[in-house]
């Protein structure tokens, strides 16, 4: 199986008409917002204060209007990067013909492996960038252009003792950086920029402070920020330590925890899917979404992926808010598929016509209209998680909690039966996805788990009742003897690679004879280059998008159950390679050419790179008893 080195190593060097491949970009955050470093030491993406709000810097999706804040070299330079060890702090060396410099970035994170429900949102944001020259002379630059509100807000700029305040609306920035720096103002272009030399020795601290125009200058003042810069590394090395996992991809199922770590808002529990909007899922197509977001399918997988590598306290954050979610004056309310991160699911969808889009690729997007979809699956992705978590913990459900769990399998038994638009949330017509079905078969084989281990209450024979339905009506239905295969939809012939979840959730064994022709069929028809397309019917869009990590690791894992080993390891280490140097990996990858596609970094992609490694060290120990 080939891998992607070459073609990878081509498009991460190439800047393409202003914009750069996104496996040039790292990331660092602090579970209330996140922000996208470029190799340049260009942040290019970042909203302000939390991850759906307002982008301050947005260049990733106009190269020309789009804002970034750009610490680097100012002539031509390589240069390597790591995060430290076990943390979301990122190194970046750069190496000029005749100096070296280093460049460290975060953002203060506080109380990583405790609960943080309810704690305050901090007044004022602040993003840590330290300089420090490790080998002569070399020449530097400060370029800070804010974009508020995704370039819908004017920003004004001004010269203060301690650097540049950009103000737009009830919006501040401020730039602190040593009294030596002295900053030019374009009020044409909105930027303040800097050159100075880093001599060998040097060590400069800049730090970008947002807050609303309410707060006073004291409060945005930084502590001292080598304090900062400690205290961010152990909360970090401290999370890095609940990690459980011992295999041989340990590096990457902790880079992959880490990112889901900081695709948490710790105040609430929620799980954005992605930090960005509208990457495309192909190059100059339309399928560009917002997932800055709290899916409850795309939550409850990482959760169930968290805990089975020792993380714990996650899934209880996440569970309490659920529970707050879904009741109003103690009565159970009917859950969305997808909240903002203080619980309201006000999401209009709106276009951004004045962005050129990634690689200009429009439409643009802020929000969501998916929300209004009906998506059964997501009962079942619920109780499955509940159920690994109170099993697992052996930790008593609140009243709340248990009367949540409860009303999700009443609701998975009265309305498995509807048509719905799948997790693939497509925008045509309603049908009756198999996956959708499938999913609320485990909502209610959950709930009659969780039932039998006095967990929680409710009518359990109707749970068996139409637990049994369901299944038959997905052997009936579900099951194309033509082709033999489990299909896309009841009574139809078209290949979907969620179908692969059918083993993967208990509800036949991967060695039954039409699990594997479905297998088998998935492989013939959805892999190109190693890599599986989720389907290749018409969804009611343009056609065009890439391949679906997610979908390549669900094979992954039912190749590790058939114990074809060999195979699922050559598959695994196949798409996880197509990781950038930071571990970092998007939605969907472009068979064939490498590049990473759709919103990054991924939870869906990352969550599963750590169920399939584990699905890989099970398969092993099993042939070894």
């Amino acid at each position: 199986m080939d891998g992607p080195e070459t073609l990878t190593t081509t498009l991460r060097s190439t800047p393409n008409r202003g914009y750069r491949p996104l496996s040039d970009y790292g990331l660092i955050g602090n579970t209330h917002t996140a922000a996208l470093v470029g190799r340049d030491g260009s942040i290019d993406w970042c909203c302000l204060p939390h991850f759906d709000s307002g982008a301050v810097f947005c260049r990733l999706l106009d190269a020309r209007q789009g804002g970034f804040f750009r610490i680097g070299p100012q002539s031509e330079h390589t240069n390597t990067r790591r995060y430290v060890d076990g943390t979301a702090v990122l190194e970046t060396c750069f190496q000029t013909a005749d100096a070296q410099m280093r460049l460290t970035d975060f953002m203060h994170a506080p109380r990583l492996a405790q609960s943080r429900l309810d704690v305050d949102t901090p007044r004022c944001h602040r993003l840590l960038r330290r300089i420090e020259g490790l080998a002569g002379r070399m020449a530097v630059e400060i370029v800070l252009k804010p974009t508020f509100d995704f370039a819908r807000a004017p920003a004004r700029l001004s010269r203060v003792p301690a650097g540049v305040v950009a103000t737009s609306g009830g919006e501040r920035v401020e730039l602190r950086v040593p009294p030596a720096i002295a900053f030019t103002l374009d009020d044409t272009a909105s930027t303040a920029s800097a050159r100075f030399v880093v001599k060998a020795g040097d060590t400069i601290w800049v730090t970008l402070a947002y807050a609303n125009t309410t707060i006073g200058n004291a409060a945005l003042a930084a502590d001292d920020p080598e304090a900062l810069l400690n205290e961010t590394l152990g909360h970090w090395l401290e999370w890095d330590r609940q990690c459980t996992y011992e295999g041989p991809y340990e590096a990457q199922v902790r880079a992959s925890a880490r990112v889901l770590k900081l695709l948490t808002f710790g105040p609430t529990g929620a799980l954005v899917a992605a930090p960005t909007t509208s990457l495309p899922e192909c190059i100059g197509g339309v399928r560009n979404w917002d997932y800055r977001f709290c899916w409850l399918r795309d939550s409850a997988l990482v959760l169930h992926a968290l805990m089975s590598i020792g993380y714990y306290r996650a899934a209880m954050d996440f569970f309490e808010w659920l529970s707050r979610l879904c009741k109003d004056d103690g009565k159970c309310m009917q859950p969305r598929i997808m909240y903002r991160l203080n619980g309201r699911h006000d999401l209009p969808e709106h276009v951004l016509s004045h962005l050129s889009g990634y690689l200009d690729s429009k439409p643009v997007r802020i929000g969501n209209a998916a929300v209004e979809q009906r998506q059964l699956d997501v009962y079942g992705h619920v109780l499955d998680a509940a159920h690994m978590c109170l099993t697992y913990m052996k930790h008593r459900p609140d009243a709340a909690l248990s009367r949540t769990l409860r009303f999700l399998a009443d609701l998975a038994a009265q309305y498995w039966r509807a048509p719905d638009q799948g997790l693939w949330e497509a925008r045509s017509a309603p049908r009756h996805h198999v996956s959708s079905k499938l999913m609320c078969w485990v909502a209610l084989d959950r709930a009659v788990r969780l039932a039998e281990l006095g967990e929680i209450e409710g009518d359990v024979g109707v749970w068996r009742r139409e637990r049994e339905a369901i299944r038959n009506a997905i052997l009936q239905h579900g099951y194309d003897a033509r082709i033999q295969a489990f299909t896309q939809a009841f009574d139809s012939s078209e290949l979907d690679a969620s179908a692969l979840l059918i083993s993967i959730v208990g509800f036949l064994p991967a060695n039954d004879p039409r699990m594997v022709s479905t297998i088998e069929r998935i492989r013939e028809q959805l892999v190109s280059g190693g890599l599986v397309y989720r389907y290749q019917n018409h969804d009611g869009l343009p056609r065009g998008e890439g391949t679906f990590a997610i979908c390549t690791y669900w094979l992954v894992d039912n190749l590790a159950m058939l114990g074809r080993l060999d195979e699922a390891c050559a598959m695994f280490e196949h798409v996880s390679a197509f990781a950038n140097d930071l571990g970092l990996l998007s939605e969907e990858i472009d068979p064939t050419n490498g590049g990473l596609l759709g919103n990054y970094p991924q939870g869906f992609t990352h969550l599963a790179l750590i169920q399939s490694a584990l699905g890989i060290q099970a398969a092993r120990d099993a042939r070894i008893r």
